[in-house]
């Protein structure tokens, strides 16, 4: 005990230093005595995947039962991408910042659970949508799989551009008083080309990866140096607004197999694009971890950094785990997101300085395929498909969407590693 009270001590009070600002605290400041200009440029390799077990809903054998979920699929999503992000100050304690990222590889896969490759209700289905173009569903008379499997995907190109502005409330280097505070609002631009999930793709034939959405995201983080140890805090909120020439399932409503139950309705009143096309999820997140000062000379630092991770992704309709084999935006309930960081810093010199992280992520079970059947157009109090065919959901397919057939996401984790170089000026 009195070892570990020693440990303790010298991470916390027992070294005299000079304080900094862990990375989340970060800001480049300009104008200042000591500092006229303060630049940062960051250049990074990023590699994410998103493993899932996709499930699909059962009605119970008997009487009284309750639904079961069935194995189907496993899914695999791969994501490599370069960064590339450089900050400036513009006076002291506010930066701006600007970033794009490069996906070289926005891939995924679907694959059979084993044993279900020839029980597969995916590949006997024989639910069909707008059966004799009347919006209405029927039994087909022979097996027609929703999708092919194995199925893949392949994306790429440019992402959306960033934009940020940061303001360092209060600097511990300045005031040892306080600890670091600062705020910062983070724009996303809707400047990658539309992703079209409706596209048939292949190694060689790369489709675009942007969502055209705008989104904003409101940021404050605090952290402070004690001894060799900095803890920090970390919360975030981005809110999604739809940009110009967001996709709408009803741009390619000739899909074959048909996976829209009443395509005549789009465009009609009560489906406009507003209503059938992406609705993005609001995100929020808190993070808390420290930062540690392994080793400290004068010409070079080896820092530390462990992190926990909670986000919240709210309900829409985007592009989702089963959106590239359904060919089509789908509409996903909520989930979270729990898991942690680990990352190693090493600062070669008073200008550059990289990094390395391993980061995990488990996502809580979430439905993928949840479209509400349509809504009431003519104030009568209910929703009559039959009798009003108008009020079905141009979105909503019979095949996937109704209760007993829809999928969920099971057993999801992400992982992401980062490697990047940062020159400070």
């Amino acid at each position: 005990m009195s070892r570990l009270r020693a440990v303790v001590a010298a991470l916390t009070l027992g070294v005299p230093f000079v304080a900094t600002a862990a990375d989340v605290t970060r800001v480049a400041t300009s104008f200042e005595d000591d500092d006229p200009f303060g630049m940062f440029i960051d250049v990074g390799l990023q590699h994410s995947q998103r493993r899932a077990k996709i499930l699909r809903e059962v009605l119970p054998e008997s009487t009284g039962g309750t639904r079961g979920y069935v194995p189907e699929l496993f899914y695999r999503g791969y994501d490599t991408r370069l960064n590339m992000d450089v900050a400036f100050g513009i006076s002291p304690d506010v930066e701006l910042s600007f970033g794009l990222p490069i996906v070289l590889m926005q891939d995924e896969s679907w694959r059979s659970v084993a044993g279900r490759e020839s029980s597969s209700s995916i590949l006997n289905n024989r639910v069909g949508n707008n059966c004799a173009g009347t919006g209405q569903p029927c039994t087909l008379p022979t097996a027609t799989p929703l999708f092919a499997v194995p199925f893949d995907t392949y994306r790429g190109g440019l992402g959306n551009m960033r934009f940020g502005f940061t303001w360092g409330i209060f600097n511990q280097r300045k005031d040892e008083t306080k600890p670091n505070w600062v705020v910062g609002l983070d724009y996303e631009a809707p400047t990658a080309k539309q992703l079209d999930p409706s596209l048939l793709t292949a190694p060689d034939n790369r489709t675009p990866v942007g969502d055209r959405v705008h989104k904003y995201m409101l940021h404050t983080a605090l952290s402070r140096q004690i001894g060799l140890a900095e803890p920090y805090f970390r919360m975030h909120y981005t809110i999604p607004v739809r940009g110009p020439g967001a996709y709408t399932n009803c741009d390619n409503r000739n899909v074959e197999p048909q996976n829209l139950g009443r395509p005549q309705n789009c465009g009609l009143e009560g489906w406009d694009r507003k209503t059938t096309g992406i609705q993005a999820p609001h995100t929020a997140g808190v993070m808390f971890g420290s930062e540690f000062l392994v080793l400290d000379r004068p010409t070079r630092q080896f820092t530390l950094d462990l992190r926990a991770i909670g986000n919240y992704v709210s309900e829409g309709r985007y592009y989702n785990e089963l959106s590239g084999a359904l060919r089509k935006l789908l509409y996903t309930s909520d989930y979270m997101q729990i898991g942690g960081q680990f990352a190693v810093k090493l600062k070669l010199s008073d200008i550059l300085s990289v990094r390395g992280s391993g980061m995990m992520l488990y996502n809580t079970d979430h439905t993928l395929t949840d479209e509400k059947i349509g809504k009431d157009l003519d104030g009568n109090g209910s929703v009559d498909i039959t009798n009003n065919p108008a009020e079905l959901n141009p979105n909503f397919d019979f095949r996937t969407d109704f209760v007993s057939r829809r999928f969920y996401a099971a057993d999801s984790r992400d992982f992401r590693l980062d490697v990047s170089a940062t020159l400070a000026f």
